[in-house]
């Protein structure tokens, strides 16, 4: 049984091992650090990086930039970010909540089918770890993946 080979040292340790399909959360208290540092990390941060389509022949990672303005932590586990983007030609600045997953001590931001004011409906996971972003995106029939640099702006003037 292939559980058994992947948890099976953690059994036999008496560790708690997750039930298939379940979230691995951090404790409480760590969970509180661990908003807190992802708080201060994507405040005045800007998402440098590219993104592909998938599907298309030959495809050029083009390139792509965020920027958190603000970032507000609401209740369970939705965030409000309000972020300057470029986007099929037009630059925004918008309110968008999210929700933010934990695996581990590692932060996602999730949307499903979640609708973006004037932009469209999206789908997307996007994993930040330490200084970088990485994830996939879904709009309409098209998609692809992302990846980046995480870093501190000066704010705009």
């Amino acid at each position: 049984m292939k559980i058994a080979r992947v948890f099976g040292p953690a059994l036999m340790l008496g560790l708690a091992v997750p039930a298939v399909g379940q979230e691995i959360k951090p404790s409480t208290g760590a969970t509180a650090a661990l908003e807190a540092k992802f708080g201060e990390m994507m405040q005045g941060a800007s998402l440098s990086g590219y993104f592909t389509v998938a599907g298309q022949k030959e495809a050029v990672p083009q390139s792509e930039n965020y920027h958190v303005s603000k970032i507000e932590k609401l209740d369970g586990g939705r965030w409000l970010f309000t972020a300057r983007m470029e986007f099929g030609g037009r630059d925004v600045t918008l309110p968008m909540p999210f929700e933010v997953a934990w695996a581990g001590d590692t932060p996602v931001i999730t949307l499903t089918d979640q609708e973006i004011p004037g932009l469209g409906t999206f789908t997307a996971r996007v994993l930040i770890y330490g200084d970088r972003y990485a994830g996939t995106w879904q709009h309409g029939r098209a998609g692809g993946h992302m990846w980046g640099k995480v870093e501190k702006t000066t704010p705009e003037r």
